[in-house]
């Protein structure tokens, strides 16, 4: 997928008079890129028009649109959460609503960027690649940012009807796997190029 541009940007009033009917069609959007992976986690996958409605939501929220070199800023920080070539990107949430706990278990999940896999038919496990900005030698983002890099065949498996797609989390401190549903490897698969 191409990176989001600068002229793709809506102006900020034009924005907000589409922004209930964008975000009726994103939030459905994402409901059929969204994968529960347990109790804990959530698998958020990324395309280029979640990115694009992101970006907005952004300036948004910072009431940035007029300032100099927000946009810009803003494309920096998600562009790259465009999936390239071969590629899935997700947001992975880790959830737990006291924050007492949140902290003490992000301290817990260090090494996580080695224990997340996902299983495409009987192909190689592909390791999810983690944004390094994310983590710490002492603790982890709630928030990780992961690309899964796949090989030509596990594309040409992805978009095959009926393919188990399978995503697992092994950890110490968390394990948990889920299958992904049909409507949501159709969804990927239509990323693909």
């Amino acid at each position: 997928m191409e990176p989001i541009r600068r002229e793709e940007i809506l102006p900020g009033p034009e924005y907000e008079r589409q922004r209930p009917e964008l975000r009726r069609r994103i939030m459905a959007l994402k409901a059929r890129r969204r994968l529960p992976l347990g109790e804990h986690a959530t698998l958020h996958f990324e395309n280029r028009e979640t990115m694009w409605y992101q970006v907005h939501e952004m300036l948004r929220a910072e009431g940035s649109w007029t300032r100099p070199g927000a946009i810009e800023a803003e494309l920096a920080a998600y562009n790259p959460l465009v999936p390239a070539r071969r590629e899935l990107s997700a947001t992975l949430m880790i959830e737990y609503e006291d924050p007492a706990q949140r902290a003490a278990k992000l301290a817990e999940l260090v090494g996580i960027e080695a224990c997340l896999r996902m299983h495409i038919g009987d192909t190689q496990p592909v390791v999810a690649v983690f944004d390094a900005a994310q983590a710490s030698p002492t603790r982890i983002s709630s928030v990780q940012y992961v690309k899964f890099p796949l090989s030509k065949e596990q594309v040409e498996l992805l978009r095959r009807e009926g393919t188990v797609v399978k995503l697992v989390l092994d950890h110490p401190a968390l394990q948990a796997q889920a299958v992904m549903g049909e409507e949501t490897r159709r969804e990927l698969a239509s990323d693909l190029q």
